[in-house]
């Protein structure tokens, strides 16, 4: 499958790009924060937020004033999202290396002003993060959800890349004696930390990605 645009093009390890919309997804789908990189004022930033996917679009939120909503609805920017999966640990220190899964979005945002829409955005968003949560707490109310600006980008200009194997040791450096493999790496949640008041309440749920 060819990249979808000519920034997307992966030039350096071509053999670890996927250019599918499924593959990206899936990335997507297992994060909680993605770096967003603009230019703004002469100078070049690259802020984290929380991000959600609906459909084909990455989702992310912020007030109405803030600088950074602002200056995406104006220019263009890069998305990145990464996760880290593993330490590949070589005989050699050339050769160590890291398994991941990363996405890089190009485009620019748009915002969605209808107030169900923004709604379902909202909501989809505490499910992401917590599965069954929208549910059981108090959702935005109007004043609430017109106080928050929400953005999306569409996904038609991404790409993914991932690597996911053992070491790559060269031939000469086979007999060092020393232990080479991968170190998996992984998101988990810890002991939960109640409020005052929470005992004997229904515990949240982690996300789905979340193992713990």
């Amino acid at each position: 499958m060819s990249a979808p645009s000519p920034r997307t093009q992966v030039h350096r390890k071509p053999q670890r790009a996927h250019y599918d919309l499924t593959t990206v997804h899936a990335i997507i789908d297992q994060a909680l924060v993605c770096q967003i990189a603009f230019n703004q004022g002469g100078s070049v930033h690259c802020l984290p937020t929380a991000c959600w996917r609906g459909g084909d679009h990455l989702y992310i939120h912020g007030a109405n004033n803030s600088r950074l909503t602002r200056t995406l609805l104006a220019d263009d920017c890069a998305v990145s999202i990464t996760h880290l999966d593993g330490l590949v640990l070589a005989r050699s220190a050339f050769h160590h290396s890291m398994n991941y899964r990363s996405v890089v979005i190009y485009g620019r945002f748009a915002e969605v002003t209808d107030t169900d829409a923004k709604a379902a955005a909202f909501r989809a968003f505490v499910e992401h993060v917590s599965p069954g949560r929208a549910a059981r707490v108090r959702l935005p109310s109007p004043a609430e959800i017109a106080g928050t600006r929400l953005l999306r980008i569409p996904l038609d200009e991404a790409v993914a890349k991932i690597r996911n194997w053992g070491v790559e040791d060269s031939a000469d450096d086979m007999d060092i004696p020393v232990w080479a493999g991968v170190m998996p790496l992984g998101l988990s949640a810890g002991p939960l930390q109640p409020e005052a008041g929470c005992e004997g309440r229904e515990l949240p749920q982690r996300p789905g990605f979340v193992a713990g």
